[in-house]
């Protein structure tokens, strides 16, 4: 094969690529009630739920390598610190929730035994997705906050 045709296949296969990669990068899910719904302000979705759910997971892990093996959090509502650890992070509860902000939901389980909903907050960059907040959604299944549509924007309630 001369390198015309190397470079010429080599041009289509990435082209292909390209095409295939971000269509099939959509999301497609429905999330509960209690989380905002992918696509309520009808803007298109650049980033995968596969490419958020392993930014989480790879936070979740550089963070947990620094503090002992587990993931800590502040609960201001218990004014305590929790240990957890990652039982997996929702592909089927991810959105995007304003520009270049997303949104997903993973559960944990704490030293004591008792399990959390943690949503992340994760902002596209030009670097990658960065972590901009993590905040406790329910402890042992109850919630503390839920979610409502204003204007087309999802919120906190």
């Amino acid at each position: 094969m001369n390198s015309n045709t190397r470079l010429l296949s080599l041009l289509l296969g990435m082209v292909v690529f390209l095409i295939f990669g971000l269509a099939s990068g959509a999301f497609a899910q429905e999330h509960p009630a209690e989380h905002p719904k992918d696509g309520a302000k009808g803007a298109a979705v650049t980033v995968t739920k596969e490419a958020l759910a392993e930014a989480i997971e790879s936070y979740i892990k550089k963070d947990s390598a620094l503090k002992g093996g587990y993931f800590t959090v502040y609960d201001a509502q218990a004014k305590a610190p929790l240990a957890l650890t990652l039982d997996k992070v929702h592909q089927d509860k991810l959105a995007e929730v304003g520009d270049g902000l997303y949104f997903a939901c993973s559960d944990f389980k704490a030293t004591n035994g008792k399990m959390y909903d943690l949503d992340f907050f994760m902002k596209a960059t030009d670097t990658g997705l960065k972590v901009s907040e993590v905040m406790i959604h329910k402890e042992a299944g109850k919630p503390r906050y839920g979610w409502v549509e204003e204007g087309g924007v999802w919120k906190r309630k």
